[in-house]
């Protein structure tokens, strides 16, 4: 067979696989689902959108630091500590730099020595890093390890930085989620604390014949002595007038 037209089919096949990745990656969009969710969600389905890859992670930086938020087995999860040990390696150089890294291991062994001599053991043949970026708090790397010698090539890297993009859409999503429902979380406990002190200053007004702001401060003054949230101060003090005891 014409080696063209197997080079094509092959292209064809991976350009189907990547659209499949991201068809199943487009319905995080409505599932409203947690952060941490749709990034396992992320790096289990990537290594179908590039066909070349066999295991992968996702490296976030917490000030500085890095960490691997999921990954697809232990092997990726030691090879992300390598490097976080050795401070080189190709995921964080994409962490860094905002560059996809494309690299063989005799080329990562000139550029980061002291990170290829930790991961020697390993049976990774090539590494693809492509920078993800969410927001300030959630940004770091997209890793993919190739262990079948297959090595990663051009279009391969065009794979992971096309799913890397709606990835990074997902993941933004999910954090504006995320951030709606503890914003929402807060402001519910506010109002809570906010009534009952209310009622408590109402019961400290009626037992005392004293005014709002009167109330206020002996709930203040209470809540400093026992070393107590103001909330809990009131709410004990609510729960103890209802049971007869003040």
């Amino acid at each position: 067979m014409d080696e063209n037209l197997l080079d094509e089919r092959d292209a064809a096949r991976r350009v189907d696989d990547v659209t499949s990745a991201l068809e199943r990656l487009a319905g995080t969009f409505e599932e409203e689902e947690e952060l941490s969710v749709v990034l396992q969600r992320v790096c289990q389905q990537v290594v179908h959108a590039v066909p070349d890859a066999e295991i992968a992670s996702i490296t976030l930086l917490r000030d500085g630091a890095p960490y691997t938020a999921t990954a697809t087995g232990d092997s990726a999860h030691r090879i992300d500590q390598a490097q976080y040990e050795a401070g080189q390696g190709p995921c964080l150089e994409a962490a860094r730099t905002g560059e996809l890294q494309r690299v063989k291991v005799a080329e990562a062994a000139q550029q980061w020595p002291e990170f290829a001599a930790a991961a020697a053991g390993s049976a990774v043949l090539g590494y693809l890093s492509a920078p993800l970026f969410v927001d300030r708090e959630y940004h770091g790397s997209l890793n993919l390890y190739d262990t079948g010698g297959n090595s990663f090539g051009a279009l391969d890297a065009a794979l992971l930085e096309l799913y890397t993009t709606a990835a990074e859409a997902a993941l933004r999503s999910a954090r504006r989620h995320q951030a709606a429902r503890e914003t929402t979380a807060q402001l519910s406990t506010a109002l809570t604390s906010r009534a009952v002190i209310d009622q408590a200053k109402g019961i400290l007004m009626a037992l005392h014949g004293i005014p709002a702001d009167d109330a206020f401060e002996l709930l203040v003054k209470a809540s400093q002595e026992q070393n107590v949230k103001l909330r809990e101060v009131a709410e004990d003090f609510v729960t103890s007038a209802r049971d007869g005891r003040r």
